[in-house]
């Protein structure tokens, strides 16, 4: 992703959500980019009405060995760590 400007970017992680861009922009064009995206789905009345609200549960500081390159690969991406809990717990689940 681009930036058209230095503020547009979060200066905690030098990526991000142009802001700057998204308020430049119409409504029709976000709510064009918004049906033109595969992972963006509306929500309606059926799916309010089987939400439920789920607190995350308290996690555990663990040690545990990991090889070099698998920790490498995953602490690239950000929140490495829950993606790693959430790995395992599908993993998990897949056995029960």
């Amino acid at each position: 992703m681009s930036h058209d400007k230095e503020e547009d970017v979060d200066p905690r992680r030098g990526t991000g959500t142009n802001w700057g861009k998204l308020r430049r922009m119409s409504a029709a064009s976000i709510r064009k980019g918004i049906a033109a995206n595969p992972d963006a789905n509306a929500t309606d009345e059926t799916f309010w009405k089987s939400a439920r609200v789920v607190m995350p549960t308290p996690k555990e500081i663990v040690t545990m060995r990991l090889d070099a390159d698998l920790l490498r690969w995953f602490r690239q991406q950000r929140g490495y760590q829950t993606r790693i809990n959430a790995i395992l717990r599908a993993y998990m689940q897949a056995q029960e």
